[in-house]
């Protein structure tokens, strides 16, 4: 049996597919037959002999595109008789530099591949180098750095790592090193990307706890629908905590200070032994926060578990009002008002998530609506990756909002080193907003909201 079909029976069996010994040599037997080369009949000839009922073969097909999604390149690589190779050698020919990336020289390997901009070439490096460090073996999040890094190095980073110091030393504006530094971090983020894959599919049947701790630590962009119960529960758990620290924070700051004449005129009749204090009422304001998402493309992911925690802790910030755009912006409050949240989530990213986005149209669009209701306890948070396509940013209007709200908070879910490349325009935005962010995690989005809820206090 391949390396690669005891891997994908692996994932089977973390998916809830019961998959017996038996079973898998029938499926290596199969697979000698029609060989590796054409996926569908590879999927049917699998699926026929590993999934039994319904349910195992929604989930067979379920784990099957995910556990190929970077398999497909190797699919007609390998031998000769389509079979991708199983990684079961002792990992030399990464180290050697006959691998893909191999030893990444100046004109070559993970240089050459990256300027070549050769997506299938470059998948192909990442899934061999995958194969290379056994990212099969991903259990705990803590492993998750040491395989990025693992798969890199694989890849042949550090030789490119060194030709961009020497190319960087000889001139800091030579556009190749920034092309290189740009391409070099969006690899890095699609290596994460897959490692991130591989762990949510091997640990998909881990008890709750190990789950729970992955999902809070994957980007939210990565979160698959199949995990949405599972992460909308721990959004509810999290929500929770947030709302009995906030609301035991706020009892002790109303009570403000002792009022010493009340307290001594109740506590006449003891003789003057203080049985009962009073204490001073200090009335608190409570946040308003008007939050809005963009919801096109990826971006929409996260806006979901955005909205998703904001009305989960209602008691703590019962003043929000949410408005969603991509192309066009409208205020979605009363669907969270009206619908079950899983109603009014997939409601909102329906309506407004289908078009292009316009952030100059959005923003101005949002101040006709909200300027009168902004004031000096508004928080106005602002979801979105700021890539206005070439058009307007959006940025005056933004500016006279920040003028009246307390605060203006922008959480952005691409990694840092991406702002401000493409049709980003972070920049300009960013510098109307008193907090910038990159928001990616529920961690992150946990730390955000509970800053807002301090404002209660």
């Amino acid at each position: 049996m391949t390396q690669v079909l005891s891997n994908f029976i692996k994932a089977l069996r973390a998916s809830d597919v019961r998959v017996s010994t038996a079973e898998s040599i029938d499926a290596a037997a199969a697979l000698d037959l029609v060989g590796w080369a054409r996926r569908p009949l590879v999927k049917e000839v699998l699926g026929q002999v590993l999934a039994k009922t319904p349910d195992d073969k929604q989930r067979f097909d379920d784990c099957f595109e995910r556990f190929f999604v970077f398999e497909d390149a190797q699919l007609t690589g390998g031998s000769g008789d389509g079979e991708p190779s199983d990684g079961s050698g002792d990992g030399n020919e990464a180290q050697s530099g006959q691998g893909a990336a191999g030893s990444g020289g100046g004109e070559g390997g993970l240089a050459g591949l990256l300027e070549s901009g050769d997506t299938a070439a470059l998948q192909q490096s990442m899934a061999s180098a995958a194969r290379n460090v056994q990212l099969q073996n991903i259990r705990l999040f803590t492993q998750r750095g040491m395989y990025i890094r693992r798969v890199l190095e694989d890849m042949g980073i550090e030789a490119l790592d060194d030709l961009l110091y020497a190319l960087l030393k000889a001139d800091d504006d030579d556009p190749r090193g920034a092309r290189l530094k740009e391409a070099k971090a969006r690899l890095v983020e699609s290596v994460a990307e897959m490692v991130d894959r591989q762990m949510l599919m091997y640990t998909a049947n881990a008890w709750p706890k190990l789950r729970e701790e992955v999902l809070q630590k994957t980007p939210l962009a990565r979160i698959e629908m199949r995990d949405f119960k599972v992460m909308q529960e721990l959004v509810r758990k999290l929500a929770k905590r947030l709302v009995s620290l906030h609301s035991r924070r706020r009892h002790v700051s109303r009570r403000g200070q002792l009022d010493v004449r009340r307290t001594i005129r109740r506590n006449i009749e003891y003789d003057g032994l203080m049985f009962d204090t009073v204490w001073k009422r200090v009335r608190v304001d409570r946040p308003k926060v008007i939050a809005v998402c963009d919801v096109s493309g990826s971006v929409a992911q996260v806006a979901r578990f955005l909205l998703l925690f904001l009305y989960s802790v209602a008691e703590v910030l019962p003043k929000v009002r949410a408005f969603a755009f991509s192309s066009h912006l409208g205020e979605v409050t009363h669907l969270f008002e009206e619908k079950p949240v899983e109603e009014a989530l997939t409601e909102t990213i329906n309506t407004y998530g289908m078009g292009s986005t316009d952030y100059g149209g959005a923003l101005a669009e949002l101040e006709r609506l909200t300027m009168a209701d902004i004031d000096q306890r508004t928080t106005l948070l602002i979801l979105g990756d700021a890539r206005s396509n070439d058009g307007d940013a959006g940025e005056r209007a933004l500016r006279r909002m920040h003028q009246r709200a307390r605060r203006v908070i922008w959480l952005n879910p691409e990694p840092r080193a991406f702002w401000n490349s493409g049709d980003s325009e972070m920049q300009k935005l960013g510098a109307c907003a008193d907090t910038v962010e990159a928001c990616r995690t529920l961690k992150h989005l946990e730390r955000v909201v509970s800053e807002i809820a301090r404002t209660a206090i």
